[in-house]
């Protein structure tokens, strides 16, 4: 079955969702505790907005799960732990993590392009207010180890 343009935008967002939360799982270990307690709870929260987007994507859009992307998410760490090696590990994951944000940001541009049911609305307007809040986090957090 083919999406239609709106099925794919949400599609994209629900991804870059997905990914953003796998990236920081992934890389728990690596975070310093004050970074990890620092970005928990918009991560916490981001997980709460992909359910709740997941399950109104399948009632709403008729929008089923897709599986994750294996090798892209393995091709993502390796890259990132590779790039650690020449630079600040905190930095670097920073760096990632702003990267995705923007991928975020973008996908979430494109969703509201379309009409979107009532219900999905509230949902991805928090999920934008989140990315916005997240990006400021991190920005203040670059700054603050670009200076060490």
């Amino acid at each position: 079955m083919f999406l239609d343009n709106r099925q794919v935008a949400m599609d994209n967002v629900l991804e870059a969702l997905a990914d953003s939360l796998d990236y920081f799982q992934d890389n728990l270990e690596r975070l310093n505790p004050s970074l990890r307690d620092t970005l928990k709870p918009h991560y916490e929260a981001r997980a709460t907005s992909l359910r709740q987007l997941q399950e109104l994507a399948r009632t709403h859009l008729d929008l089923l799960p897709r599986d994750a992307d294996v090798e892209r998410d393995d091709y993502m760490w390796l890259w990132s732990r590779l790039k650690s090696f020449v630079g600040n590990d905190s930095l670097v994951l920073i760096n990632e993590l702003l990267e995705q944000e923007r991928v975020l940001m973008q996908a979430l541009s494109t969703l509201f392009t379309h009409p979107l049911p009532d219900p999905i609305e509230p949902v991805t307007e928090e999920c934008w207010k989140g990315c916005r809040s997240l990006i400021r986090e991190l920005y203040r957090l670059q700054k603050q180890h670009q200076k060490r």
